[in-house]
């Protein structure tokens, strides 16, 4: 396949004319430096003006702008999703009725968003669930060894069913962490200590920890498929035999096509970061993350072009490039630093050595890719010749 769209019109060996390698003209044409800079300019330049056309892509781009732009006020909403728990509100009303339900009522009556009210029957609990009364019920009971057993009784759906749910969990993990203090002498190992808690804004762990790495990652995987379809959709139309026919060598078109669709991706996440500071994101080390931005973005880009250059037609060539995007996004998970938690560290000011390692190899996986896809491209062009 790559030698097929490699090979020059009339560039077989017994025909001569035009697309002869050994002619004067063509060796000078591709000696020249001049004219090579010029003409991958040119076919940069068409390659992000094409790029106009393509209206899911303006769209995304235009989706992230606008979240990026206003993040200050779409980070409240995202948040009550990220973190239900940190939407004020008026408190629900909770049925705690059964067994030894003490603990359980000043537990949950500690929460804010929830009031706890004491039922001795438990049918009349349920019946107030079913007028709506009461938002839940929890229904508390000993087991045979004295375990305490809660059966949580919530309605189906909602955004009010999911603040709800959310409240209860940390009331219930608190009644937990109270049993197993009680319980304590039971054990044949006394349990650890655990370090106070401390209080921190749902906001700045949304920020740094999802919208952040959204923003930052979000133009790599969309550069790596611009340029999985911008050359699939040439092989198609039939302009690459035009660029095929230019004295220009099949490499630099590779070239061109690579660095234009890799300088989106730093591009847009230098306009993210400016207009997060904006909206008053301090960002510890923007530098560093445009470099992440910018090696992640040229090893997905090189990548992208080796599967369209491989596959035979644009549906096999996005599910190899969706298939290869998910297999990293699995292997990520191995590596001693998930990339979140890389670009979550770099722009609080809290990394560490790892993280320096980890943005050193990204930087050096992207130029080797960079490197293999021209030294392959080259190699097929000089056999093809």
């Amino acid at each position: 396949m790559w030698r097929d769209l490699i090979r020059r019109p009339g560039s077989d060996r017994g025909r001569g004319g035009r697309g002869d390698r050994e002619g004067p003209g063509r060796r000078e044409l591709g000696r020249s430096d001049g004219s090579s800079v010029r003409s991958r300019w040119a076919i940069a330049r068409r390659e992000l003006g094409s790029l106009r056309s393509e209206k899911t892509i303006v769209l995304a781009i235009a989706i992230q702008l606008f979240i990026a732009a206003f993040s200050s006020f779409l980070v409240v909403g995202l948040v009550s999703l990220y973190d239900p728990s940190s939407v004020d509100g008026q408190e629900l009303d909770v049925a705690v009725t059964g067994e030894d339900t003490g603990r359980l009522l000043a537990t949950a009556n500690d929460r804010d968003g929830i009031d706890a009210r004491h039922y001795e029957d438990r049918e009349r609990a349920y019946a107030d669930y079913d007028r709506g009364v009461v938002a839940a019920v929890l229904d508390a009971s000993r087991d045979d060894d004295g375990r305490l057993v809660v059966s949580v009784t919530t309605p189906d759906e909602g955004l009010q069913t999911t603040v709800l749910i959310t409240e209860l969990r940390d009331s219930l993990e608190a009644v937990e962490h109270d049993e197993r203090q009680a319980n304590a002498d039971r054990l044949e190992n006394r349990p650890l200590p655990l370090p106070e808690e401390v209080e921190a804004s749902p906001y700045f762990g949304f920020t740094y920890t999802i919208l952040l790495p959204l923003l930052l990652f979000l133009p790599v995987f969309i550069s790596g498929s611009i340029a999985v379809d911008s050359l699939i959709e040439e092989r198609q139309r039939g302009t690459l035999e035009l660029l095929r026919v230019a004295p220009l060598p099949f490499v630099h078109v590779i070239d061109a096509k690579l660095l234009a669709t890799a300088a989106l991706a730093p591009i847009q996440a230098a306009a993210w970061l400016a207009l997060l500071w904006i909206n008053g994101t301090t960002i510890a080390n923007p530098g560093a993350l445009l470099a992440l931005v910018a090696a992640l973005s040229l090893l997905v880009v090189g990548f992208g072009l080796a599967v369209a250059l491989s596959a035979p037609d644009r549906r096999q060539s996005q599910l190899l490039y969706s298939v290869g995007m998910v297999a990293a996004l699995v292997v990520s998970a191995l590596l001693p630093e998930h990339p979140a938690n890389t670009v979550a560290k770099l722009a609080i000011g809290s990394e560490t050595a790892t993280t320096w390692l980890l943005l050193a190899a990204y930087s050096l996986a992207g130029i080797v890719a960079f490197a293999a896809l021209r030294a392959g491209v080259s190699r097929l062009e000089a056999d093809a010749l």
